[in-house]
């Protein structure tokens, strides 16, 4: 199961090292002329946001628990992810191509210099008119942080598109997105995780992110703290817990999460081999080491 929405590759070049693609502003005679995060707010109402959530049946029998407003601290049992209020630092990617409106994935904010940077998994493939929107409240007039404009994205070369092999162990991304119109960076209104070295195999992670439309018709975003284990025969991570359905790739794996302050250490995302799991139960991520680390800083970490 690939936990995103499909979308095809905007376009592709090499920058020092890496695979980056970048967004067209206005491809499409619909979009505005100027692709800003005002105009991108404009175009990206509440409605055009809830009908772009995917709407792919589950794959699995799993039904999400009821809301619980506040995220786990506790190592949970598989199947036991819940509803939780909106975090700052994670967020819905919506996207475009042609006559198609789409959420096709999750992103989370990392620190770094320009205070400007998204992380998500690499097979997240936008098409056009790409914003981040964090903390996304479903059929909210004004979202709560704002609609942040992607302008770059890089990916690591030994990634290739829906790489089963080891090739999967690179399935991470890093994204620029614009200042708002008060020249504030995307840092400065919600914060950031660190990006921090997988430490090893076993680790207490809260992983965070939001499911397709028909999965989840609520629209909030999930949370499940829960134990890490190895994925044999490749450098990555396996947590099991229900509930991780298509729109769920690159939702970050937070170490040390603070439910005060709502964020934590990054040490891995929904990604990897089969897009990021098999099913809903069983999602992966690559570890991050020294690849994650260099691409980090090629864009501008």
């Amino acid at each position: 199961m690939v936990k995103r929405f499909i979308l095809p590759l905007a376009c592709t070049l090499l920058l020092a090292g890496a695979a980056m693609w970048t967004p067209r502003a206005s491809p499409q005679p619909h979009l505005p002329a100027v692709w800003t995060n005002k105009t991108a707010a404009q175009f990206w109402t509440p409605e055009r946001m809830a009908n772009a959530m995917p709407q792919t049946a589950p794959a699995g029998p799993e039904d999400l628990p009821g809301p619980n407003a506040n995220v786990s601290t506790t190592i949970a049992p598989p199947g036991a992810a819940r509803h939780i209020s909106g975090v700052p630092t994670v967020g819905v990617l919506f996207s475009i191509d042609s006559s198609a409106e789409a959420h096709f994935c999750s992103a989370s904010v990392v620190h770094s210099p320009s205070r400007s940077l998204l992380l998500t998994a690499a097979h997240c493939e936008p098409g056009t008119g790409v914003v981040f929107v964090p903390g996304y409240v479903k059929d909210a007039k004004v979202q709560p942080y704002g609609t942040w404009v992607v302008d770059q994205v890089f990916t690591d070369p030994r990634w290739t598109v829906e790489d089963t092999g080891a090739g999967s162990d690179y399935d991470f991304a890093f994204a620029r997105v614009k200042k708002d119109e008060q020249g504030k960076s995307l840092e400065d209104v919600t914060g950031a995780n660190v990006l921090t070295r997988t430490p090893g195999w076993t680790n207490k992670v809260t992983v965070i992110g939001y499911s397709g439309e028909e999965s989840d018709p609520t629209g909030r975003p999930i949370s499940c703290t829960t134990a890490t284990t190895r994925l044999p025969g490749l450098r990555q991570l396996q947590m099991d817990c229900g509930g991780f359905y298509t729109g769920t790739s690159g939702s970050p794996w937070l170490l040390d999460y603070d439910p005060r302050t709502k964020t934590g250490k990054v040490v891995g995302l929904v990604g990897g081999l089969d897009g990021g799991g098999p099913d809903d139960s069983v999602s992966y991520s690559p570890l991050f080491e020294d690849a994650a680390f260099t691409l980090y800083r090629t864009a501008g970490g």
